[in-house]
């Protein structure tokens, strides 16, 4: 069984040095794959939304 991601990890994936609409193009993009293959983790670790 996998451990989920804790809300602390969540949002020091955010404080990367990106302009803001990639943040949240990564956001968005991770967090519908993690609902789509119904997992905890979308296969981009570090990045926004995983």
């Amino acid at each position: 069984m996998t451990q989920r991601p804790s809300p602390r990890d969540f949002l020091t994936n955010l404080d990367q040095p990106l302009p803001l609409s990639v943040k949240l193009s990564k956001l968005v993009r991770n967090l519908w794959r993690r609902m789509a293959l119904r997992q905890n983790c979308c296969g981009h670790e570090g990045e926004p939304g995983c």
